[in-house]
């Protein structure tokens, strides 16, 4: 991983302080969700990603680089607690696992484990329900990655997935037919190259949700420059690990 995405996906200081919001989960279990989190809700659509990516009670969610939790905790409060989310943290990042495990000392929040491994292993073989990560596979790109780290990451998801599971993956959307030429400038990744390579590893497509549009954005200006922060087109997409 590059230096400058360590600090952009550990975000420490979000978990030392961020003022917290007491919820009453659908099951009974009494949890909890940062001001900070909330407010960005009408952004991140976390209604519409937990129903595409079919995260409900019971089901075990493997998180990849979870950043400051924001998702860690809407698949906490939809599995619930006889559910399981798992936080992925590659070996490099193990530092910042220390917030996943914050997370999990929360009221209701037994059913979130950090895990930390290397990039061809994000979880337990054959635990996951779902694979998730968002806004994330694009730092797996670029010229100071491993060529073959999302080979490794996809095959590991593979790994992961019970037979019949679903690989989600959302990210920010670069120009069409541009490929991997964006994601270290801009941090965006053209939807089309992704989903051919994921296909490639011998996932299924299975869906998109077109939740995270935005017909507005040109997908030309790096993700994070204020006219455009939160507000990206981003494709979501749904894949499928076969039965046999």
């Amino acid at each position: 991983m590059r230096a400058k995405h360590v600090a952009i996906l550990s975000i420490a200081g979000l978990w030392a302080a961020a003022p917290l919001s007491v919820l009453i989960a659908k099951d009974g279990v009494t949890s909890t969700r940062p001001a900070a989190d909330t407010a960005r809700d009408a952004d991140r659509k976390p209604a519409e990603m937990v129903k595409f990516a079919k995260a409900t009670k019971g089901k075990t969610v493997v998180e990849m680089l979870p950043g400051a939790g924001y998702f860690t905790r809407v698949f906490s409060d939809s599995v619930g607690a006889k559910g399981k989310v798992y936080a992925y943290w590659p070996q490099s990042f193990a530092k910042a696992a220390e917030g996943s495990r914050k997370i999990n000392a929360e009221p209701g929040r037994g059913n979130i484990e950090a895990f930390v491994g290397p990039l061809s292993q994000i979880a337990p073989p054959g635990v996951a329900d779902i694979v998730w990560t968002s806004q994330n596979y694009h730092d797996l790109k670029g010229p100071k990655t491993p060529a073959d780290a999302t080979a490794q990451v996809n095959k590991a998801a593979w790994d992961a997935l019970k037979p019949g599971g679903l690989y989600v993956i959302s990210d920010h959307s670069a120009e069409a037919g541009s490929g991997m030429r964006d994601v270290d400038t801009l941090h965006r990744i053209d939807a089309a190259a992704l989903k051919a390579e994921v296909i490639a590893a011998g996932f299924i497509f299975a869906g998109e949700s077109k939740a995270l549009a935005n017909p507005a954005d040109n997908r030309t200006l790096n993700v994070f420059k204020p006219e455009i922060r939160g507000h990206t087109d981003q494709f979501t997409y749904r894949f499928k690990k076969p039965r046999k």
